[in-house]
């Protein structure tokens, strides 16, 4: 049964929507199919750079009214960029709806880049890079993504290197957008409790009158992944290690049964078998995950932890028992309806949060044209057998393939 309602305008652009009779709260967001990989090596970190910039002014909105618009009743307004995607969005009371929707699409679609919002800007954004910097964790992770994806524009930081933020103007901005926004690959997501007419009326005063935009960039694939083992000398006490692959696209036919066989590698679970033998074990870690990230084209596993720099080697060493042990060993038919029943429960609770589910409808609806109900995804997860999870581990867990990155203290 399909949960959610559709709506599309002339220029391609589309509305989802789910109603929640429940809440008092309206999350909404316009999500486009931009990222950090659309950009060119001069660009690096623009699209990130225009997410901030967009709350510096519009054609009718200066800064402060911008920042003040949904604050003042008690709203949120908020961004993010991510390496396919940037996000506007906002949470209000119902009754502030229209408020939420005004405001968005004007900093979506009429946002002015002034000159001196750039300047003053860019202060923050070096800002924003010297503070990942002098955090371990969130460096490691930009730092594995370049030893996986080298040059290619996934391999980037996503707030871009020094001198591109320096040398950025108002143009550049204008530039990047002529090339990249596509009204087709633009979704206005909602979840609250309104009549979806009313949702759609109000959405079509903001929305209906955007120009079709079908540019023809092409986003360029990513080929030829090959393993690389690096060691950084960094100014940090533990040694921070990440280890993985690239991975299977969001399109595969076999990406919720992976994404389900890494949620029991090392998912958010204390009871994840890296989290088991790691920390609870033999207490070499405080924290130890690992994370599947599909693409449009490809995706990346990687498992990210940090350890005492005696005992790097000996938790690489129990990573690697761990892959292999879901290599050689098939799932017993408990264990198997335990990692089910955990995803089932994780995903329902994920859910719960309408901002969580708000934002799901969007990236689903840009990224594989549908919308999966929840019910359809349990009963796919049910379907998942032992032989499969064991087949994806013999093919996903080859250590020769596997890249290592680890931070050493200084």
């Amino acid at each position: 049964m399909q949960d959610y309602q559709l709506h599309e305008w002339p220029s391609g652009l589309r509305l989802v929507y789910k109603q929640v009779p429940t809440t008092r709260i309206v999350h909404c967001g316009l999500i486009l199919d931009i990222g950090n990989r659309d950009e060119t090596e001069s660009q690096q970190g623009i699209a990130h750079f225009w997410e901030h910039m967009a709350f510096r002014g519009t054609k009718k909105r200066k800064a402060y009214h911008i920042l003040n618009g949904l604050e003042s009743v008690g709203g949120e307004l908020n961004a993010y960029t991510s390496k396919e995607k940037i996000c506007f969005y906002a949470s209000v009371l119902d009754r502030y709806y229209q408020k939420a929707i005004e405001l968005l699409s004007d900093i979506t679609f009429h946002a002015t880049f002034p000159q001196k919002q750039i300047e003053k800007e860019r202060m923050v954004i070096l800002e924003e890079m010297a503070m990942y910097q002098d955090a371990p964790d969130d460096a490691i992770q930009d730092d594995f993504d370049h030893l996986v994806f080298k040059d290619h524009p996934l391999g980037q930081n996503i707030l871009g290197n020094r001198q591109s933020v320096l040398n950025f103007q108002q143009h550049d901005f204008r530039e990047f957008i002529s090339a990249n926004l596509q009204t087709n690959r633009v979704v206005f997501s909602c979840v609250g409790n309104l009549p979806f007419s009313k949702v759609v009326k109000i959405a079509d005063r903001y929305l209906s009158h955007i120009c079709a935009n079908g540019s023809s960039t092409q986003r360029s694939s990513f080929k030829g992944y090959l393993p690389q083992v690096k060691e950084i000398n960094r100014a940090v006490t533990q040694a921070h290690c990440a280890l993985g692959r690239t991975a299977y696209p969001i399109k595969h036919q076999d990406r919720l049964p992976f994404f389900a066989l890494i949620n029991l590698l090392g998912g958010p679970g204390m009871n994840s078998r890296l989290n088991l033998t790691l920390r609870e074990k033999h207490g070499l870690v405080y924290a130890i995950d690992a994370q599947y990230i599909p693409y449009q084209d490809t995706g990346m596993l990687a498992i990210f932890f940090g350890t005492d720099p005696k005992m790097v080697n000996r938790s690489l060493k129990l990573v690697r028992k761990e892959l292999s042990l879901l290599k050689d060993k098939s799932l017993g038919t408990l264990q198997l309806h335990r990692a089910k029943e955990q995803l089932v429960g994780q995903l329902a609770m994920a859910e719960e949060n309408n901002m969580n589910l708000m934002l799901m409808l969007g990236k689903s609806l840009l990224d594989l044209d549908h919308i999966l109900s929840l019910e359809d995804t349990i009963k796919q997860v049910r379907n998942i057998t032992a032989r499969k999870l064991q087949d994806l581990a013999q093919e996903m867990f080859d250590h020769k393939d596997f890249s290592i990155l680890t931070f050493i203290p200084k």
